[in-house]
C-alpha cells in the first residue's frame, strides 16, 4: 500500500457530504471524526458509500438532523434512547454516533486498522488521528487487536469471523498473538448468533478467493464448530498403498475456481458443499479403490438440515444449493462417455434455467494434475455445451411441460385422477426424453392413446379423440 501524504487525504475526503457535516459540527462547537471501515478504505484509497462519523462531546442526533437541514434531500432516522443516528442519501448513508472521548473509542474498535480517525473540523479538516498506529498495520497487510486478543474476543466473540474476513478481504496477515487468541477462544462462537454468523461467512464467501477465509477459519479450528461437515473433508486415507485426494484442499480449489468467473453466492455455496457427502458413503473396494458413490444425493440431503442450523435462507435459494449438489455429477458422467442425446435432454430437463450454472460448477470441479486428463474432460464439456444448445433449440426441453397434460388424459379416456393417469404421463416424459417422441401436442396425444390402449385396453377412447 502506498502511503498517503496529507495533501492524498485532503483531497479523497474533498466530498461535498463531509464539507456539510464539517459546518454542522462547526456550528454545534463539537468535534467531529470519521471513523472505522470507511476510513480504513480511504487510506487505501478507496470511497466508500457509507461514512460513519463519530461526534465527541455533543449530539450525534443534533449533527445529523443539523446536516439533514443543510442537503434537504435526506432521509433522517435515530434509534430511539441512544445518541444514534442516520441519514439516507442517494449516494450512500451516514451513521452518527456520540462519544465522550476519541481516545476511548478508537481502542474499544476490533481492529487497528479500523481505529483510526479523521478530523472533519473546519481548523482540522482532514487530519489523522491514529494513536494505535493502526496505518502501519494498513502498510504491512497486518489484522491485529488494539489491546488483549483473547480479552476483545470474549467481548464481542464475531470479532474472530470479522477477523478472518477482513484476512480474507483484504489479502492481510492475521498478528500473531491475535491468531493463537482465535484457537484459544475459538468456543466463544457458540456465543453468536447464527444469523450473524451466516452473514460474516457470506462476506468471506463473496471475497475475491474464498479459500483464504476458509484455511484461516479451518486452522484455527473456527471451521469445525460452524461447519463440521466441511471440515470433515479434510483427511487422506490409505489402504494397501492407495491413497484418495483431500476433498477439503479439492473443494476449496473448486470453490475458488466458480469465484474466478461467478458472483453469484449461491453458486460459490454449492460449490463449497458439493462434495459434503464423500465422508459418509466412503467405502474402500479391492479391485476399484476408494469409491464415494452416490455423495452428490447424500449431499443433496445434508443441505436443508445445515442451512437450517446455520440460519441460511431455506427458500428457492436453498433448493438451487441443493439441486446442483445433486446433480453435478451428471455433465461429469455424459462427458466421460458418449455424449448421447438422451443423456443431454435428460440433463437439460433436471436443470432447468441453472443448466449454465451446474456446467459451471462442473467445469470448476475438474482439478486434476493430469493437464492431458484435463483437457480431455473440458473438450468434452465443450461437446456437452454444444448438444445442450443444439436441443434445447430443437426440443425445447428447459422447462418441461407434458404436450399432453393430465386434464387432458382424464377428459379423453373420461377419468378421475388416479394410478391410470399418473402411468401415462410418465411414460410420455420417458419417451419424450429419450427422443422417441417429439416434443409437440399431436405426436405426444397419439402416443398416449396407443399406450393406452396397450397398457389399459379397457380404457374407452373416441376414434375421433385418438385422431385429433
Amino acid at each position: 500500500m502506498p502511503e498517503l501524504k496529507q495533501e492524498d487525504i485532503n483531497r479523497l475526503v474533498d466530498r461535498e457530504i463531509l464539507h456539510h457535516i464539517s459546518a454542522a459540527a462547526d456550528e454545534l462547537r463539537c468535534e467531529c471524526y470519521m471513523v472505522g471501515g470507511c476510513v480504513r478504505d480511504l487510506l487505501l484509497g478507496n470511497l466508500s458509500r457509507d461514512i460513519h462519523v463519530l461526534v465527541v462531546a455533543g449530539s450525534g442526533i443534533q449533527v445529523a438532523k443539523a446536516v439533514a437541514s443543510r442537503l434537504g434531500d435526506a432521509e433522517f432516522s435515530a434509534a430511539k434512547g441512544t445518541e444514534a443516528a442516520k441519514l439516507s442519501l442517494p449516494q450512500g448513508t451516514v451513521y452518527f454516533s456520540g462519544a465522550t472521548a476519541l481516545d476511548d473509542d478508537l481502542y474499544n474498535r476490533d481492529f487497528t486498522i479500523n481505529a483510526i480517525a479523521v478530523c472533519l473540523n473546519t481548523d482540522h479538516f482532514g487530519e489523522i488521528v491514529d494513536p494505535l498506529d493502526g496505518r502501519a498495520d494498513l502498510q504491512d497487510g497486518i489484522i491485529a487487536t488494539p489491546g488483549d486478543p483473547d480479552t476483545a474476543f470474549r467481548q464481542d466473540p464475531l470479532r474472530m469471523l470479522r477477523c478472518i474476513r477482513f484476512a480474507a478481504t483484504l489479502k492481510f496477515q492475521i498478528e500473531d498473538e491475535t491468531f493463537a487468541a482465535l484457537e484459544r477462544q475459538r468456543e466463544e462462537i457458540n456465543r453468536v448468533g447464527s444469523e450473524r454468523v451466516a452473514g460474516e461467512l457470506n462476506k468471506i464467501m463473496m471475497s475475491a478467493t474464498p479459500s483464504r477465509g476458509l484455511v484461516e477459519l479451518h486452522r484455527c479450528g473456527l471451521l469445525q464448530l460452524i461447519m463440521p461437515e466441511l471440515a470433515a473433508l479434510d483427511v487422506v486415507e490409505t489402504k494397501n498403498g492407495r491413497s484418495h485426494k483431500n476433498n477439503f484442499y479439492h473443494t476449496l480449489e473448486v470453490t475458488d475456481n466458480v469465484a474466478a468467473g461467478s458472483d453469484n453466492l449461491w453458486l460459490r455455496w454449492a460449490a463449497l458443499l458439493h462434495d459434503i457427502g464423500k465422508p459418509l458413503c466412503k467405502r474402500w473396494d479391492a479391485a476399484a479403490g476408494w469409491t464415494f458413490h452416490n455423495h452428490n444425493y447424500i449431499g443433496a440431503k445434508l443441505i436443508r438440515p445445515m442451512f437450517r442450523r446455520m440460519k441460511l435462507p431455506l427458500d428457492d435459494r436453498m433448493k438451487y444449493v441443493q439441486k446442483l449438489v445433486d446433480l453435478h455429477m451428471r455433465p461429469i458422467v455424459i462427458a466421460d462417455e458418449e455424449v448421447t442425446d438422451s443423456a443431454v435432454r435428460r440433463l437439460l430437463h433436471d436443470a432447468g434455467e441453472d443448466i449454465n450454472d451446474l456446467m459451471t460448477l462442473c467445469e470448476a470441479d475438474i482439478t486434476s494434475r493430469n493437464e492431458v486428463k484435463k483437457k480431455n474432460f473440458l473438450r468434452n464439456f465443450a461437446l456437452v455445451r454444444q448438444k445442450l444448445k443444439e436441443i434445447e433449440e430443437k426440443d425445447h426441453i428447459r422447462n418441461f411441460q407434458p404436450p399432453v397434460g393430465g386434464e387432458e388424459i382424464m377428459s379423453l379416456f373420461h377419468l378421475p385422477p388416479c394410478r391410470e393417469v399418473g402411468i401415462l404421463k410418465a411414460e410420455l416424459k420417458e419417451a419424450v426424453l429419450s427422443g422417441s417422441v417429439p416434443n409437440e401436442h399431436d405426436a405426444a396425444l397419439a402416443f398416449v392413446v396407443n399406450t393406452a390402449r396397450k397398457l389399459f385396453p379397457e380404457l374407452d377412447v373416441s376414434l375421433d379423440a385418438s385422431e385429433s
